[in-house]
């Protein structure tokens, strides 16, 4: 004979468990702490091919897994779309963060780490990063404006970026110097 006791044990069992799933989802918790973006160094490394964040031109990325404490670094906003967008990225995001170049200088980009998915972003600009024609990423609507209006571009947010908008060609394809 079950006992009476075990059906509600175990209702509350998965009841408990879902509460810590959920925590754990994607923008799950961090224990009450806001999580904040590292900054790059001289050593600071693309997660997908190794090139020196600090070497090159435009607005950087990375992404903050569920799984790892540290982030996954991009030197270029069109890499972390282009891996964000994939329709087989399953690993749970803490945080995406990209920088705010109405702030940082595009030479030399450093600081100014912003929440990727509240930044304006400019499509299409005249301007390009480590991989060629780049994704301008801005804290402001304004800045992605004026931007645009100096190099091009539309002025788009987070969740209007397409993959299609994010092809991880290497820049081979827009390279007059090859």
């Amino acid at each position: 004979m079950m006992s009476p006791i075990l059906p509600f044990r175990t209702t509350l069992l998965a009841a408990l468990a879902a509460g810590l799933l959920a925590a754990c989802g994607p923008g799950g918790s961090d224990g009450g702490n806001k999580l904040a973006a590292v900054e790059i160094d001289q050593s600071t490394a693309c997660s997908l091919d190794g090139m020196l964040l600090a070497d090159y031109p435009g607005p950087k990325a990375q992404i903050v897994y569920a799984d790892r404490p540290e982030p996954e670094f991009f030197c270029d906003t069109v890499e972390m779309f282009g891996i964000y967008l994939k329709p087989e990225q399953i690993r749970p995001v803490k945080a995406i963060f990209v920088q705010d170049m109405g702030k940082a200088d595009w030479e030399q980009p450093r600081g100014a780490w912003i929440d990727a998915k509240t930044a304006w972003y400019v499509i299409g600009s005249s301007r390009h990063g480590s991989m060629g024609p780049t994704i301008g990423s801005f804290a402001q609507q304004a800045d992605a404006q004026k931007f645009a209006q100096a190099h091009g571009g539309k002025v788009l947010a987070f969740d209007a970026i397409t993959p299609d908008m994010a092809v991880l060609d290497g820049g081979a394809l827009h390279d007059s110097k090859m």
